[in-house]
Protein backbone atom coordinates (compact mmCIF):
# COMPACT_ATOMS: atom_id res chain seq x y z
CA UNK A 1 0.00 0.00 0.00
CA UNK A 2 1.09 3.38 -0.67
CA UNK A 3 -0.19 6.72 0.65
CA UNK A 4 1.96 8.68 -2.32
CA UNK A 5 -0.53 11.33 -4.18
CA UNK A 6 -0.33 12.30 -7.59
CA UNK A 7 -1.43 14.79 -9.31
CA UNK A 8 -3.03 15.65 -13.47
CA UNK A 9 -4.46 18.08 -15.68
CA UNK A 10 -8.49 18.19 -15.77
CA UNK A 11 -11.10 17.40 -18.52
CA UNK A 12 -13.78 19.33 -18.69
CA UNK A 13 -16.90 17.21 -18.50
CA UNK A 14 -18.22 18.88 -21.47
CA UNK A 15 -15.36 17.53 -23.50
CA UNK A 16 -16.31 14.14 -22.39
CA UNK A 17 -20.08 14.88 -23.86
CA UNK A 18 -18.50 16.38 -27.06
CA UNK A 19 -16.34 13.11 -27.65
CA UNK A 20 -18.88 10.90 -26.47
CA UNK A 21 -18.18 8.91 -30.06
CA UNK A 22 -14.52 9.51 -29.83
CA UNK A 23 -12.57 6.38 -30.35
CA UNK A 24 -9.69 8.12 -29.41
CA UNK A 25 -10.63 8.72 -25.60
CA UNK A 26 -10.97 6.05 -23.01
CA UNK A 27 -13.57 7.00 -20.23
CA UNK A 28 -12.57 5.05 -17.15
CA UNK A 29 -14.82 5.31 -14.17
CA UNK A 30 -12.65 4.07 -10.82
CA UNK A 31 -16.01 4.18 -8.54
CA UNK A 32 -17.55 1.34 -6.98
CA UNK A 33 -19.92 -1.27 -9.21
CA UNK A 34 -22.89 -0.31 -7.68
CA UNK A 35 -22.57 3.46 -8.06
CA UNK A 36 -21.20 2.79 -11.70
CA UNK A 37 -23.93 0.18 -12.08
CA UNK A 38 -26.67 2.96 -10.89
CA UNK A 39 -25.39 5.47 -13.18
CA UNK A 40 -22.49 6.39 -15.46
CA UNK A 41 -21.20 7.62 -18.38
CA UNK A 42 -22.43 5.76 -21.47
CA UNK A 43 -20.04 3.75 -23.12
CA UNK A 44 -16.89 3.99 -19.72
CA UNK A 45 -15.36 1.34 -18.63
CA UNK A 46 -15.45 0.49 -14.86
CA UNK A 47 -12.86 -0.43 -12.77
CA UNK A 48 -14.44 -0.73 -8.97
CA UNK A 49 -11.10 0.67 -7.03
CA UNK A 50 -13.26 3.97 -5.79
CA UNK A 51 -12.23 2.63 -1.96
CA UNK A 52 -8.71 1.27 -2.44
CA UNK A 53 -8.29 4.61 -4.03
CA UNK A 54 -9.02 6.62 -1.15
CA UNK A 55 -6.73 4.74 1.23
CA UNK A 56 -3.86 5.45 -1.46
CA UNK A 57 -3.90 1.97 -2.63
CA UNK A 58 -3.09 1.96 -6.17
CA UNK A 59 -2.19 -1.93 -6.62
CA UNK A 60 -5.31 -2.65 -8.11
CA UNK A 61 -4.86 0.23 -10.49
CA UNK A 62 -1.67 -1.51 -10.95
CA UNK A 63 -2.56 -4.82 -11.69
CA UNK A 64 -5.38 -3.35 -14.19
CA UNK A 65 -3.11 -1.83 -16.44
CA UNK A 66 -3.87 -4.30 -19.41
CA UNK A 67 -7.03 -3.19 -19.14
CA UNK A 68 -6.30 0.39 -20.12
CA UNK A 69 -5.64 1.29 -23.62
CA UNK A 70 -1.66 2.77 -23.66
CA UNK A 71 -2.50 4.59 -27.61
CA UNK A 72 -5.67 6.45 -26.01
CA UNK A 73 -6.63 9.52 -23.79
CA UNK A 74 -7.67 8.73 -21.29
CA UNK A 75 -10.74 10.40 -18.99
CA UNK A 76 -10.68 9.10 -15.34
CA UNK A 77 -14.28 9.60 -13.61
CA UNK A 78 -15.12 9.65 -9.65
CA UNK A 79 -17.70 11.31 -7.73
CA UNK A 80 -15.84 14.47 -7.49
CA UNK A 81 -12.80 14.77 -9.50
CA UNK A 82 -10.42 13.81 -6.09
CA UNK A 83 -9.93 10.46 -6.30
CA UNK A 84 -9.41 10.14 -10.11
CA UNK A 85 -6.98 12.83 -10.09
CA UNK A 86 -4.98 10.43 -7.92
CA UNK A 87 -5.79 7.27 -10.43
CA UNK A 88 -4.72 9.91 -13.72
CA UNK A 89 -1.86 10.82 -12.21
CA UNK A 90 -1.05 7.31 -11.26
CA UNK A 91 -1.08 6.62 -14.78
CA UNK A 92 0.50 9.10 -16.31
CA UNK A 93 3.65 8.54 -14.35
CA UNK A 94 3.48 4.99 -16.36
CA UNK A 95 3.30 6.77 -19.59
CA UNK A 96 -0.02 7.02 -20.11
CA UNK A 97 -1.77 10.59 -21.19
CA UNK A 98 -4.58 10.92 -18.78
CA UNK A 99 -6.51 13.16 -17.02
CA UNK A 100 -9.09 13.44 -14.30
CA UNK A 101 -12.87 14.62 -15.43
CA UNK A 102 -13.60 18.38 -13.60
CA UNK A 103 -15.96 17.48 -10.48
CA UNK A 104 -16.44 13.77 -11.10
CA UNK A 105 -20.23 12.77 -11.91
CA UNK A 106 -21.18 16.15 -10.08
CA UNK A 107 -19.77 17.64 -12.72
CA UNK A 108 -21.48 15.13 -15.37
CA UNK A 109 -24.71 16.07 -13.99
CA UNK A 110 -23.75 20.50 -14.75
CA UNK A 111 -23.24 19.69 -18.28
CA UNK A 112 -25.82 20.68 -21.12
CA UNK A 113 -25.21 20.46 -24.84
CA UNK A 114 -26.96 22.44 -27.56
CA UNK A 115 -28.43 21.22 -30.91
CA UNK A 116 -30.91 23.28 -33.07
CA UNK A 117 -33.69 21.78 -34.67
CA UNK A 118 -33.35 22.13 -38.24
CA UNK A 119 -34.72 26.18 -38.90
CA UNK A 120 -37.69 25.55 -36.73
CA UNK A 121 -36.41 28.53 -34.45
CA UNK A 122 -36.02 25.68 -31.89
CA UNK A 123 -32.97 25.29 -29.92
CA UNK A 124 -32.58 21.86 -28.07
CA UNK A 125 -30.74 21.49 -25.02
CA UNK A 126 -29.45 18.37 -23.87
CA UNK A 127 -28.07 17.13 -20.43
CA UNK A 128 -26.45 14.18 -20.66
CA UNK A 129 -25.41 13.29 -17.27
CA UNK A 130 -29.55 13.64 -15.69
CA UNK A 131 -31.81 12.65 -19.23
CA UNK A 132 -32.93 15.97 -19.39
CA UNK A 133 -34.16 18.05 -22.05
CA UNK A 134 -34.90 21.82 -22.14
CA UNK A 135 -35.42 24.26 -25.32
CA UNK A 136 -35.19 27.56 -26.21
CA UNK A 137 -37.95 28.73 -28.61
CA UNK A 138 -37.43 31.90 -30.64
CA UNK A 139 -38.27 34.11 -32.80
CA UNK A 140 -37.62 38.15 -34.13
CA UNK A 141 -35.52 38.48 -31.77
CA UNK A 142 -37.36 36.61 -28.75
CA UNK A 143 -37.05 33.39 -27.08
CA UNK A 144 -38.97 31.59 -24.41
CA UNK A 145 -37.18 29.39 -22.32
CA UNK A 146 -39.03 25.83 -21.78
CA UNK A 147 -38.52 24.01 -19.01
CA UNK A 148 -35.42 25.08 -17.87
CA UNK A 149 -32.83 23.86 -15.03
CA UNK A 150 -31.16 25.26 -12.30
CA UNK A 151 -28.59 26.34 -14.29
CA UNK A 152 -29.76 29.83 -15.54
CA UNK A 153 -26.73 31.29 -16.80
CA UNK A 154 -26.86 28.59 -19.38
CA UNK A 155 -29.97 30.02 -20.94
CA UNK A 156 -28.71 33.96 -20.80
CA UNK A 157 -25.51 32.98 -22.36
CA UNK A 158 -27.16 30.92 -25.06
CA UNK A 159 -29.09 33.91 -25.71
CA UNK A 160 -26.75 36.81 -25.86
CA UNK A 161 -25.07 34.58 -28.43
CA UNK A 162 -27.61 34.33 -30.80
CA UNK A 163 -28.72 38.05 -29.92
CA UNK A 164 -31.96 36.97 -28.30
CA UNK A 165 -34.01 39.01 -25.41
CA UNK A 166 -35.50 36.22 -23.25
CA UNK A 167 -39.18 36.92 -22.68
CA UNK A 168 -40.37 34.34 -20.58
CA UNK A 169 -40.00 30.98 -19.06
CA UNK A 170 -42.18 28.11 -19.04
CA UNK A 171 -42.43 24.63 -17.39
CA UNK A 172 -44.42 21.94 -18.78
CA UNK A 173 -45.05 20.69 -15.60
CA UNK A 174 -44.12 20.37 -12.31
CA UNK A 175 -41.14 18.59 -11.95
CA UNK A 176 -39.87 15.94 -10.21
CA UNK A 177 -36.42 15.09 -11.72
CA UNK A 178 -34.75 18.09 -11.45
CA UNK A 179 -34.85 21.58 -9.73
CA UNK A 180 -36.80 24.29 -12.32
CA UNK A 181 -35.23 27.53 -13.40
CA UNK A 182 -38.33 29.11 -14.33
CA UNK A 183 -38.71 31.44 -11.51
CA UNK A 184 -35.61 32.68 -11.27
CA UNK A 185 -35.20 33.11 -15.34
CA UNK A 186 -38.16 35.39 -14.76
CA UNK A 187 -36.66 37.20 -11.48
CA UNK A 188 -33.42 37.66 -13.52
CA UNK A 189 -35.17 39.04 -16.20
CA UNK A 190 -38.05 40.62 -15.45
CA UNK A 191 -40.17 38.41 -17.63
CA UNK A 192 -43.12 36.34 -16.83
CA UNK A 193 -43.26 32.28 -15.28
CA UNK A 194 -45.52 30.47 -17.14
CA UNK A 195 -47.05 26.97 -15.19
CA UNK A 196 -50.60 25.56 -15.12
CA UNK A 197 -52.22 26.23 -11.94
CA UNK A 198 -53.26 23.00 -11.61
CA UNK A 199 -49.04 22.38 -10.93
CA UNK A 200 -48.39 25.39 -9.20
CA UNK A 201 -48.44 23.88 -5.78
CA UNK A 202 -47.83 27.04 -3.34
CA UNK A 203 -46.99 29.33 -5.64
CA UNK A 204 -48.32 32.87 -6.17
CA UNK A 205 -45.96 34.16 -8.63
CA UNK A 206 -46.58 32.63 -12.27
CA UNK A 207 -48.59 32.92 -14.71
CA UNK A 208 -50.92 30.46 -15.16
CA UNK A 209 -51.31 28.16 -18.30
CA UNK A 210 -54.55 27.56 -20.03
CA UNK A 211 -55.59 25.18 -23.00
CA UNK A 212 -56.05 26.72 -25.90
CA UNK A 213 -54.26 29.87 -25.15
CA UNK A 214 -51.04 31.15 -26.92
CA UNK A 215 -47.86 32.78 -25.56
CA UNK A 216 -46.05 34.88 -28.12
CA UNK A 217 -42.52 35.14 -29.27
CA UNK A 218 -41.29 37.03 -31.40
CA UNK A 219 -43.88 36.98 -35.13
CA UNK A 220 -44.87 33.93 -33.92
CA UNK A 221 -46.80 32.15 -30.74
CA UNK A 222 -46.62 28.77 -28.70
CA UNK A 223 -49.73 26.94 -28.21
CA UNK A 224 -51.06 25.55 -25.26
CA UNK A 225 -52.27 21.74 -25.37
CA UNK A 226 -53.36 20.80 -21.59
CA UNK A 227 -52.27 17.30 -21.62
CA UNK A 228 -52.66 15.92 -17.70
CA UNK A 229 -51.53 11.85 -16.76
CA UNK A 230 -47.67 12.41 -16.20
CA UNK A 231 -49.16 15.52 -13.90
CA UNK A 232 -52.21 17.30 -13.45
CA UNK A 233 -50.89 20.22 -14.64
CA UNK A 234 -49.00 18.84 -17.62
CA UNK A 235 -49.23 20.47 -20.48
CA UNK A 236 -47.64 20.09 -24.55
CA UNK A 237 -46.56 23.27 -26.64
CA UNK A 238 -46.88 23.71 -30.72
CA UNK A 239 -44.42 25.32 -32.31
CA UNK A 240 -45.49 25.45 -35.78
CA UNK A 241 -44.75 21.88 -37.00
CA UNK A 242 -43.22 20.76 -33.76
CA UNK A 243 -45.00 19.59 -30.61
CA UNK A 244 -42.83 20.08 -27.14
CA UNK A 245 -44.11 17.31 -25.57
CA UNK A 246 -43.07 17.56 -21.86
CA UNK A 247 -43.28 14.31 -19.59
CA UNK A 248 -46.20 13.41 -22.00
CA UNK A 249 -44.59 11.73 -24.73
CA UNK A 250 -40.92 10.51 -25.36
CA UNK A 251 -39.11 8.60 -28.27
CA UNK A 252 -39.32 5.56 -26.66
CA UNK A 253 -42.29 5.56 -23.86
CA UNK A 254 -44.46 8.10 -22.27
CA UNK A 255 -44.69 10.12 -18.85
CA UNK A 256 -45.16 7.78 -15.76
CA UNK A 257 -48.35 8.64 -13.59
CA UNK A 258 -48.01 7.93 -10.62
CA UNK A 259 -45.52 11.05 -9.15
CA UNK A 260 -48.57 12.84 -7.44
CA UNK A 261 -50.07 9.71 -5.89
CA UNK A 262 -48.90 6.02 -5.78
CA UNK A 263 -51.98 4.43 -4.77
CA UNK A 264 -53.16 2.12 -7.55
CA UNK A 265 -56.43 4.10 -7.77
CA UNK A 266 -54.98 7.25 -8.61
CA UNK A 267 -52.27 5.70 -10.62
CA UNK A 268 -54.66 4.05 -13.31
CA UNK A 269 -56.95 6.93 -13.24
CA UNK A 270 -54.00 9.50 -13.93
CA UNK A 271 -53.12 6.69 -16.91
CA UNK A 272 -56.66 6.97 -18.06
CA UNK A 273 -56.34 10.39 -18.34
CA UNK A 274 -52.81 10.20 -19.95
CA UNK A 275 -54.24 8.03 -22.69
CA UNK A 276 -56.53 10.83 -23.43
CA UNK A 277 -54.05 13.15 -23.74
CA UNK A 278 -52.03 11.22 -25.83
CA UNK A 279 -54.97 10.73 -28.62
CA UNK A 280 -55.22 14.15 -28.56
CA UNK A 281 -51.50 14.37 -29.29
CA UNK A 282 -52.00 11.38 -32.19
CA UNK A 283 -54.50 13.78 -33.84
CA UNK A 284 -52.11 16.05 -34.81
CA UNK A 285 -50.21 15.49 -38.56
CA UNK A 286 -48.10 12.71 -38.90
CA UNK A 287 -45.47 14.48 -39.92
CA UNK A 288 -45.65 16.72 -36.23
CA UNK A 289 -41.88 16.67 -35.05
CA UNK A 290 -42.37 15.37 -31.20
CA UNK A 291 -39.33 17.32 -29.18
CA UNK A 292 -39.59 15.59 -25.69
CA UNK A 293 -38.29 16.53 -22.50
CA UNK A 294 -36.69 13.48 -21.52
CA UNK A 295 -34.61 10.72 -23.34
CA UNK A 296 -32.55 7.51 -22.16
CA UNK A 297 -30.29 6.02 -23.83
CA UNK A 298 -30.87 7.45 -27.51
CA UNK A 299 -28.17 8.01 -29.78
CA UNK A 300 -29.49 11.11 -31.94
CA UNK A 301 -29.04 14.15 -31.29
CA UNK A 302 -31.12 16.61 -31.75
CA UNK A 303 -33.83 14.44 -29.90
CA UNK A 304 -36.52 14.45 -31.98
CA UNK A 305 -38.78 12.20 -34.00
CA UNK A 306 -42.54 12.52 -35.86
CA UNK A 307 -46.10 11.23 -34.76
CA UNK A 308 -45.68 8.55 -37.54
CA UNK A 309 -42.32 7.10 -36.41
CA UNK A 310 -43.48 7.28 -32.68
CA UNK A 311 -46.79 4.57 -34.05
CA UNK A 312 -43.81 2.06 -34.51
CA UNK A 313 -41.55 2.94 -32.58
CA UNK A 314 -43.05 3.35 -29.41
CA UNK A 315 -45.08 0.20 -27.66
CA UNK A 316 -47.27 2.48 -25.34
CA UNK A 317 -48.04 5.23 -28.09
CA UNK A 318 -48.87 2.33 -30.48
CA UNK A 319 -51.45 1.00 -27.93
CA UNK A 320 -52.94 4.78 -28.31
CA UNK A 321 -53.09 4.89 -32.03
CA UNK A 322 -54.85 1.32 -31.70
CA UNK A 323 -57.45 2.36 -29.16
CA UNK A 324 -56.96 -0.01 -26.69
CA UNK A 325 -57.07 1.96 -23.40
CA UNK A 326 -56.93 -1.28 -20.62
CA UNK A 327 -54.20 -2.62 -22.41
CA UNK A 328 -52.21 1.06 -21.76
CA UNK A 329 -53.05 1.01 -18.57
CA UNK A 330 -52.75 -2.31 -17.50
CA UNK A 331 -48.91 -2.16 -19.44
CA UNK A 332 -48.02 1.32 -17.41
CA UNK A 333 -49.32 -0.78 -13.95
CA UNK A 334 -47.54 -3.49 -14.20
CA UNK A 335 -44.22 -2.02 -15.56
CA UNK A 336 -43.92 0.81 -13.04
CA UNK A 337 -40.21 0.89 -11.31
CA UNK A 338 -39.57 2.56 -7.88
CA UNK A 339 -39.32 6.30 -7.74
CA UNK A 340 -36.16 7.79 -5.89
CA UNK A 341 -36.71 9.62 -2.41
CA UNK A 342 -35.28 12.49 -3.70
CA UNK A 343 -38.14 12.90 -6.10
CA UNK A 344 -40.52 14.14 -3.70
CA UNK A 345 -37.80 17.11 -2.48
CA UNK A 346 -37.87 18.46 -5.68
CA UNK A 347 -41.05 18.61 -6.25
CA UNK A 348 -42.04 20.45 -3.23
CA UNK A 349 -38.87 22.64 -4.07
CA UNK A 350 -40.57 23.44 -7.37
CA UNK A 351 -43.93 23.49 -5.90
CA UNK A 352 -42.47 26.63 -3.48
CA UNK A 353 -43.62 24.28 -0.56
CA UNK A 354 -39.52 24.24 0.39
CA UNK A 355 -36.40 26.65 -0.10
CA UNK A 356 -33.74 26.23 -2.71
CA UNK A 357 -30.40 25.15 -1.08
CA UNK A 358 -27.21 24.19 -1.64
CA UNK A 359 -28.06 20.52 -1.69
CA UNK A 360 -30.74 21.06 -4.59
CA UNK A 361 -27.37 20.61 -7.14
CA UNK A 362 -26.54 17.13 -5.63
CA UNK A 363 -30.89 16.37 -5.32
CA UNK A 364 -30.85 16.11 -9.47
CA UNK A 365 -27.64 13.81 -9.25
CA UNK A 366 -28.41 10.27 -10.87
CA UNK A 367 -30.53 8.25 -13.03
CA UNK A 368 -34.05 9.86 -14.80
CA UNK A 369 -36.51 7.88 -13.94
CA UNK A 370 -39.79 9.78 -15.79
CA UNK A 371 -40.32 7.38 -17.90
CA UNK A 372 -43.30 4.59 -17.75
CA UNK A 373 -41.42 1.73 -18.38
Amino acid sequence: MSNTKFGSPDIAPSEVAERRDDDDLFVLDVRNEDDYEEWAISGSHNLPIYDELLDGDFSSLEAALDEIPEDEEIAVVCVGGITSADAAGFLNERGYDARSMTDGMRGWGRVHQTYDVDERGVSQIVRPGTGCISYLVFDDGEALVVDPSQYVEQYGDMADERGLEIVGAVDTHAHADHVSGGREIADRFDVPYYLHEDDAGSLDEYTPLEDGETIPVGDRELDVLHTPGHTPGSTSFEFGDAILSGDTLFLRSVGRPDLEDGSEDAIREAADDLFDSLQRLADLPDDTVVLPGHFSDEEIRPLATTLERLATDNELFQLVEEDDEELFVETIVESLSDTPNNYQRIKHINWGDEPLDDDAEDLELGPNNCAAN
